[in-house]
């Protein structure tokens, strides 16, 4: 039976101490108690907990592992088990260890709450950008969410803390100039590469909207040059290995303009050929997959610099990600419907376009006047 009683040390003393203790039993039919300072948290806890012991998802305190060691499981399930590629992992690690352990590592998962993650992230947003606080948010998010599923943790304390929806729209907004390369700027910038390798694999970025990670596992017979249609169905890692698209969605179909096609019919003329089986479009040298920095310094960042197009603090305006902005954009442009950009883009849902690429959307002009057209059926009918 579950109860909350009072116990007094030093009763009569000047050094008495009062505190509520939380008396249960487990799933398991083991006793535990908990100490509180007031009765009202006493209760609220052991309600909350008499439900975790009835659905057997509770875990005692002291059987409970540290954020650290959660941390750590989660990890090597992506790793062994989901087998993420080696950059993803490099990624998840570098939360782990620089932000997650050092600062709430320590932390048993029972004794995690929402106040104790909502100043985790406050001090994050300290020290880092609100883009790496979220994707650090994320992570941890994604750590409890497994640990939850495992029996490790009754619920998901970092579940409800966000960064806000107001600063999350703002500081994923893209503009036009600033994230997304202008059609003249992409002109530019083709224009400059033109005869070398360079332009095959930057016009394919902006004209198909490619990740890195695609372009550089491409292959020939991925190609359908008479149809124009360019199919996604591997990605090459940042060592080389290749594997399946990024998700489920990300293996897809993609139309191909007449300019793109021929582009990459002359470039087939010319490519590096390597004698094994990987036959890639855009390999390196001696026909083996490329290396990302190559491709962007070599290839973009450098170019850029040639031509001007920098930032305020005189670096390289745009990376290899903006070219699959500016694709998605040009789709937007030409009224592709939001499920088709979703499709194009290899998407795992509508949603992650809208969060990215919402404010291209039209914005839904001459309203009224549709919907004067949409009730004009109704002009015959008898007034009331």
């Amino acid at each position: 039976m579950a109860t909350v009683r009072k116990r007094t040390w030093n009763k009569g003393t000047p050094n008495e101490k009062t505190a509520w203790i939380a008396d249960y039993f487990d799933q398991q039919g083991d006793r535990h108690i908990k100490t509180f300072p007031r009765q009202a948290e006493a209760k609220a806890w052991l309600a909350e907990t008499t439900i975790q012991v009835k659905q057997g998802t509770h875990t005692a305190e002291r059987q409970s592992v540290t954020v650290a060691q959660a941390a750590e499981l989660w990890f090597e399930n992506r790793r062994d088990v989901e087998k993420l590629e080696t950059a993803t992992l490099k990624q998840y690690r570098n939360h782990i260890r620089l932000h997650i352990v050092p600062k709430i590592g320590g932390i048993r998962l029972a004794q995690l709450s929402a106040p104790i993650v909502d100043d985790f992230k406050d001090r994050l947003l300290a020290a880092n950008s609100r883009v790496m606080t979220g994707k650090v948010l994320t992570s941890l998010r994604s750590i409890l969410a497994h640990a939850q599923a495992k029996g490790r943790v009754g619920h998901n304390a970092a579940a409800a803390v966000r960064l806000g929806a107001k600063q999350r729209r703002e500081s994923g907004r893209l503009e036009i100039g600033r994230d997304i390369p202008a059609k003249d700027e992409v002109r530019r910038i083709l224009d400059a590469v033109q005869g070398t390798r360079w332009h095959p694999i930057l016009a394919t970025a902006a004209m198909a909207g490619l990740r890195s990670s695609e372009l550089r596992g491409l292959r020939w017979n991925d190609l359908d040059l008479d149809v124009g249609i360019l199919r996604v169905r591997r990605r090459a890692d940042e060592t080389g290995n290749m594997g399946s698209p990024k998700s489920a969605a990300g293996a897809r179909d993609i139309p191909m303009s007449p300019w793109l096609v021929n582009v990459l019919k002359r470039w087939r003329l010319e490519c590096p050929r390597a004698k094994g089986v990987l036959d890639l479009v855009f390999p390196n040298g001696k026909g083996h997959v490329e290396n990302h920095a190559n491709i962007a310094n070599r290839g973009l960042y450098a170019t850029e610099r040639k031509l001007g197009i920098l930032d305020a603090a005189g670096s390289p305006r745009y990376g290899m990600h903006s070219l699959r902005h500016f694709f998605a954009s040009l789709m937007i442009e030409q009224n592709h419907l939001p499920k088709r950009v979703q499709e194009m883009l290899g998407h795992s849902s509508l949603q992650m376009t809208y969060d990215r690429y919402g404010d291209l959307f039209p914005a839904g002009d001459g309203e009224r006047t549709k919907m004067e057209q949409a009730s004009a059926f109704l002009a015959a009918t008898k007034s009331v």
